[in-house]
């Protein structure tokens, strides 16, 4: 059966990836593979690379503004930063982040998020968490607009999650994990990130949902992976997580990096053991 990613070809010869492609793609068997982007030429090169997804993540906020969390991201923030990416893409589907607070209320969520698909160009848009979100997940869907879910470490509950820590180590929390994933496919999500989550952890989540989930910093067992791009670049400043791997090695162009990354998602050689967390 022929898929709807052409990961292999180039993105006027792809057909556009959507929310129902993703879950073929799992359904098949194919390794999804993301990045992050900001403006219209990482967008460009991204997509010409054979990324599947792109988002606009509000870790615009650390990679762009150069802030220590991402709660001061605004919605007008990601609105604009998806208009620019919106115009480098032609293939790849585009996700916008749901920033802090924007999805507070079922008011305050179908405005903002109607703003990222109808001026910001988005596909799909991404919102944090679980409890709560589980409502505005299925009130988004039931308006028609595609949600990820994100669960495991989420960078707007930085505060009360004591910092940037590893999620989903003991017994309750990974229960908690597979009811919250469950309850997220429930109410409608076409994906689900999960970020800095043992490996064992994200296998179980990822062979227990239809979705296709999409790690960072959860091991190889996903059914595709996501990165900044500027830490597959190797361009980042400070302190580098241990699920980052620069694939510029310190020398290969842009194109060439970006394409080793994407290459690595697809035959399962990233990401490995080091680059992988356990439980």
């Amino acid at each position: 059966m022929e898929s709807d990613l052409y990961a292999n070809q180039p993105p006027a010869e792809r057909k556009p990836v959507t929310a129902p492609a993703l879950i073929k793609a799992k359904s098949e068997g194919r390794k999804i593979v993301s990045l992050t982007a900001y403006d219209a030429t990482f967008a460009r090169l991204v997509d010409e690379a054979g990324v599947d997804m792109v988002l606009v993540g509000d870790s615009l906020g650390n990679v762009i503004q150069g802030l220590s969390t991402t709660l001061p991201v605004s919605v007008a923030d990601i609105v604009y930063h998806c208009k620019a990416v919106a115009n480098g893409l032609q293939a790849a589907l585009l996700v916008a982040d749901m920033p802090f607070l924007s999805a507070a209320t079922p008011e305050r969520a179908i405005t903002h998020a109607g703003r990222m698909l109808a001026e910001g160009g988005a596909a799909m848009v991404k919102v944090e968490g679980a409890g709560p979100m589980v409502d505005i997940v299925k009130l988004l869907v039931q308006r028609d607009i595609p949600v990820c879910g994100h669960l495991g470490l989420t960078p707007q509950s930085v505060h009360r999650l004591g910092g940037y820590r590893v999620q989903g180590r003991d017994e309750q929390a990974r229960a908690q994990l597979l009811e919250d994933a469950q309850r997220l496919v429930d109410a409608g999500a076409s994906a689900l990130v999960l970020e800095c989550v043992p490996s064992a952890v994200a296998a179980a989540v990822t062979a227990a949902i239809p979705i296709p989930t999409i790690g960072i910093g959860a091991g190889p067992d996903c059914d595709g992976q996501i990165l900044v791009v500027q830490d597959v670049l190797g361009i980042s400043g400070g302190r580098r997580p241990r699920f980052v791997k620069d694939f510029s090695e310190g020398k290969l162009p842009i194109r060439e990096a970006l394409a080793a990354f994407v290459n690595a998602v697809h035959d399962g050689s990233f990401p490995d053991p080091e680059h992988s967390y356990s439980g």
